[in-house]
């Protein structure tokens, strides 16, 4: 059956491919790319960071050479980028995109990146590095779910939406309770400014979850065997355990490797594991994007390939009122 799309007329065309790991955002990516004079732009937090190769896919040299790529190897291993930088990052590069009359492809799996470039974040308060260093400490001191439970107690709808283990998000939410007096959920719903001017088109890769699964442990495999452990070595010995990417998955399980915590079998089996369950993650959060067009297989599949293909077309011609 023929798919239609509800799309608002002559504005130009934005593609986003979001969907888990390992699910071919990439190749679908570069597919589109060929086709339709694109240019991508990165929405993988940890792909923005320089040196750190292997363990974050990146597309090839080739690849790169073929298509232009944008928001890769930008940010300093020593630094850090915020949701909301990249979405000012983001936003000037699609302008520029679409000011060469080129198709501007936003591709990746870093979901808070991507709903801060479509939809804005609100306007919170500054960060408070004193604040972030006590409760970091103690996060060591009673366990990440301490400080869930702090957050429980001031704002339960950031808590339900937030892990406990994911210690970073829990420190921001409680920062901004505590400077902005309010819940953090409450100050979402306000001040957000969408991203104007562009016709929105989400393809999302949702492949058999058992497929998946087996492409993830695949990969994971593969990135130690391409050299992940020493790449990770020469990182911590150039920018120290803190850099902010080594805790990024693979990263971390290689870390731990280097410190003798796992051996290798278990470090990779651990890189496996942890991708899996973020995968997950990553489809219970896409889920919740509006107008998904959804497409059950990866994105290497030729017959998904095409079907984006069609859709990208179609899209095409009403942006150009053809």
């Amino acid at each position: 059956m023929e798919r239609t799309l509800k799309l608002p007329h002559r504005e130009p065309l934005l593609v986003v491919v979001l969907g888990p790991t390992a699910s071919g955002k990439t190749a679908l990516s570069l597919a589109i790319a060929r086709r339709f004079r694109g240019e991508i732009v990165n929405c993988d937090s940890v792909a923005m960071y320089r040196e750190f190769e292997i363990g974050t896919a990146k597309p090839s040299p080739e690849e790169r050479a073929e298509v232009a790529h944008h928001l890769l190897d930008c940010v300093d291993p020593s630094a850090q980028v915020t949701a909301g930088e990249y979405a000012r990052r983001a936003r000037q590069v699609l302008r520029e995109i679409e000011q060469r009359k080129h198709l501007p492809i936003v591709s990746g799996g870093t979901g808070l990146y991507l709903r801060a470039l479509l939809e804005g974040l609100f306007p919170g308060p500054q960060r408070s590095e004193g604040l972030r260093d006590r409760l970091r400490d103690r996060a060591q001191q009673r366990g990440p779910e301490y400080l869930h439970r702090i957050l429980q107690r001031r704002d339960s709808a950031a808590a339900g939406r937030i892990h406990a283990n994911d210690v970073p998000k829990v420190i921001r939410a409680i920062e901004v309770c505590l400077a902005s007096r309010q819940p953090m959920s409450e100050l979402l719903r306000q001040g957000r400014e969408p991203l104007r001017g562009f016709r929105i088109l989400r393809l999302g890769l949702s492949p058999e979850r058992s497929a998946l699964y087996a492409r993830i442990d695949e990969r994971a495999a593969r990135m130690f065997q391409a050299g992940l452990i020493e790449e990770t070595k020469n990182l911590i010995a150039k920018y120290g355990e803190e850099s902010r990417p080594l805790a990024s998955l693979g990263y971390k399980q290689a870390v731990q490797f280097s410190r003798g915590d796992l051996d290798r079998e278990s470090a990779i089996r651990a890189a496996q594991q942890a991708h899996r369950n973020y995968a997950k993650r990553q489809m219970t959060w896409f889920r919740r994007e509006p107008d998904v067009h959804w497409l059950a297989g990866t994105g290497d599949d030729p017959a998904i390939q095409a079907e984006v293909t069609a859709l990208v077309g179609q899209a095409s011609e009403a942006s150009t009122g053809v």
